[in-house]
């Protein structure tokens, strides 16, 4: 799950504020940017915006992220899942090619990452099973695994005993499951913090304020206002909120992304030393119809999400969720539940209409799209920042990337017009 839980961005700050920014001591906050305009600037710090930031970073491109506290947001949350197959939907072949060609990029992703910046993003190739617990889900699952087969994926059907023989810890009621050695797992806060090692290393400069509205001018992006008041310029802008990436000011109606928040709550077990390894492998189960995961890390903590719920911005941690996901975590694992429970959290997924990210340049000249990720955004990791750094230097996307450009939707409402504003909605982003 590439899960984002809303920031609750400040009331407008104080005269006496302190700003980390050169460009806020100035007298002229316009012209002082104008002189310190980076090439690219990455409106949010979530893993997306900094692997978009370090990759422009590393292709030349002088790069600002404006953040109030990069890496954050759906790394605190998500579970980390590389499940380009066993996350397969029908109706998304498109997307699938996506998920694929980033999930093959993540090895070397990993390695230079490490490389770049000394620290582990704990990623590991431990491969997944995806089991079933009655016939009803067996037969679902048999499904899935002829639709994979036709999308030229790889998994293998094993009986309920041959599933236990990997996982001893699974329930004795398991009828069945698919063995998918090509979906692996990463730790996605090691990832964000490795990355803004990374952006750091990389020369990218942070801005850790909040970003209010889009600077337009003569019909392009020339920048950001901050929520100060200061403006920032510069050449290109690339707009990466996850779930907030619709609710900036001053965004054109005709290019503002169509995300939505789609909650989910996590939950987080300890696995005692002397219980190790309580799983091997990330393990996911169809339990009367329901989704559950479980990922196991080498550090002892046992990841078990993910609720899916349609509950606006809502972040709330509810008895009802932490229930639900316990209930059938231990139906699929009963020792499960001897497990101290360390940790409960809700986030925010970006969606979009069609499930898949929106990226590259828009209509509007000098904005750029990196959001829309929904439950794929540290699977795509790799290729995002590939992507858009491609899209920078060169104006175009790669291939593989241009299916999915933000002009697929329709617009909504000429130039000229600023965004609406929904009831409540706050402005810094």
């Amino acid at each position: 799950m590439a899960s984002s839980p809303p920031p609750t961005p400040p009331p407008a700050a104080p005269a006496a504020a302190s700003v980390s920014v050169a460009a806020a001591q100035s007298a002229s906050p316009r012209a002082d940017a104008a002189e310190r305009a980076p090439d690219a600037l990455v409106v949010g710090g979530g893993v997306i915006g900094l692997v978009t930031a370090w990759r422009a970073a590393l292709a030349g491109l002088r790069t600002t992220v404006v953040d109030p506290a990069p890496g954050g947001g759906a790394a605190q949350v998500a579970a980390g899942m590389l499940a380009a197959v066993t996350e397969l939907h029908y109706g998304e072949q498109a997307l699938l090619a996506l998920n694929l060609a980033s999930a093959e990029r993540y090895p070397d992703f990993a390695r230079e990452l490490t490389e770049a910046t000394g620290q582990d993003i704990g990623y590991r190739r431990n491969g997944t099973l995806s089991v079933a617990l009655d016939a009803d889900d067996r037969a679902h699952l048999r499904e899935l695994h002829a639709f994979q087969a036709q999308s030229g994926l790889h998994a293998e059907w094993l009986a309920g005993r041959e599933c236990r023989r990997l996982e001893p810890m699974l329930a004795p009621g398991v009828r069945g499951g698919l063995r998918v050695d090509g979906d692996h797992q990463v730790d996605p806060r090691l990832l964000s913090a490795a990355l803004v090692t990374a952006c750091e290393r990389s020369g990218v400069r942070f801005v850790r304020r909040w970003a209010a509205a889009l600077d337009v001018a003569r019909e392009r992006a020339v920048g950001v206002v901050l929520d100060d008041g200061t403006r920032l310029a510069a050449a290109r802008t690339v707009l990466a909120c996850g779930s907030l990436s619709g609710r900036l000011d001053g965004v054109p109606p005709a290019v503002l992304p169509p995300v939505r928040p789609v909650k989910g709550q996590v939950l987080r077990l300890t696995v005692p030393p002397e219980r190790a390894p309580f799983l091997t492998r990330t393990v996911r189960a169809m339990v009367r119809g329901s989704q559950v995961y479980l990922v196991p890390r080498l550090s002892g903590e046992l990841v078990v999400g993910a609720t899916s719920e349609e509950m606006g911005w809502d972040t709330t941690v509810t008895a009802g969720g932490v229930y639900e996901l316990l209930r059938d975590a231990h139906e699929l694992v009963p020792g499960l539940t001897e497990l101290p429970l360390t940790e409960t959290s809700a986030g925010l997924r970006p969606g979009s209409p069609d499930n898949a990210p929106l990226l590259g340049p828009t209509a509007l000249d000098g904005l750029l799209l990196a959001t829309g990720h929904f439950r794929n955004g540290v699977l795509l990791t790799p290729l995002t920042g590939d992507a858009l750094a491609e899209a920078l230097t060169t104006g175009e996307l790669p291939e593989v990337a241009r299916p999915f450009t933000p002009g697929r939707f329709a617009p909504q409402a000429p130039y000229g017009t600023a965004a609406p504003r929904a009831a409540g909605q706050e402005r810094p982003v």
